[in-house]
């Protein structure tokens, strides 16, 4: 017996409509190539995910046990009432018209959906989510560098990423982080997405990094760009007195996300 056989038709279209979308899809997406509601997009993935057959993250899904599960997938289903807070808390720090670099970080996904609420931005962006959930929103603009991809960040990297991204203007950058600590300030897990964000960051008018308080003294190989080019740090949680005094001498500034209502 196969996997789709164990379904209803309604739980196999689904399943083969995320194939289609490589993997990934979002509920409002597969509402409008179904032809059927949210909601029962909605229930459909609360019983296909009780199988093991797709796991269910803020807004969409994705297929589990595939080459379609990266470690993005599992990054973005971790902390995510964190993430959202400190998403939608540097949203309030952006403006209509305003040109963006918005990278592949789990947070910055989140970001990239409160983003949606503004209108005529210039989004550049190396994350394929990070466009998807932005294209065709109140006259924004998509721009999606171009790169090697690499399915465990579902975004593009390399010499031909940071020469398209240089070509650019931004009046602020979105960054993340693998790792935060005293010593060395902002670090990396993968050396090409902190080349990346050291080159964006020379291009950006203002940088701001997303994270949650869970990498809070961690550490991580490869450094990024300096601490002390970061505008503000976007936090779930306050750090404590040694990171807040390095934060402090390197002019960053600490802002606090405020919880929100769950029904926000």
């Amino acid at each position: 017996m196969t996997v789709d056989t164990m379904h209803s038709h309604r739980e196999v279209e689904l399943l083969d409509a995320v194939r289609r979308l490589g993997g990934f899809a979002k509920n409002t997406q597969l509402s409008s190539v179904l032809g059927v509601s949210e909601e029962t997009i909605r229930r459909s993935i609360k019983s296909l995910s009780k199988s093991g057959a797709v796991a269910r993250v803020h807004g969409g899904v994705f297929l589990v046990g595939t080459q379609s599960d990266p470690s993005f997938f599992r990054r973005i289903a971790e902390n995510p009432e964190e993430k959202r807070f400190v998403a939608h808390e540097l949203s309030q720090s952006i403006h209509d018209g305003m040109t963006l670099f918005l990278d592949v970080g789990s947070t910055t996904a989140f970001v990239a959906e409160e983003l949606r609420l503004k209108s005529n931005l210039s989004i550049v962006t190396n994350s394929t989510r990070v466009a998807q959930s932005l294209v065709g929103h109140n006259n924004c603009r998509v721009f999606l560098l171009g790169g090697e991809m690499q399915p465990d960040e579902l975004g593009a990297f390399g010499n031909v990423c940071e020469r398209q991204a240089r070509r650019y203007c931004f009046d602020v950058a979105v960054l993340s982080a693998d790792a935060l600590n005293t010593k060395s300030g902002f670090l990396y897990l993968n050396p090409a997405e902190a080349s990346l964000a050291s080159v964006v960051s020379e291009c950006a008018e203002i940088k701001y990094v997303a994270m949650t308080h869970h990498k809070f003294e961690t550490k991580a190989p490869h450094l990024g760009f300096s601490p002390s080019i970061v505008s503000t740090l976007f936090v779930d949680k306050k750090p404590r007195s040694k990171l807040s005094s390095a934060l402090n001498g390197w002019g960053v500034k600490v802002q606090l996300a405020k919880k929100r209502d769950a029904q926000c």
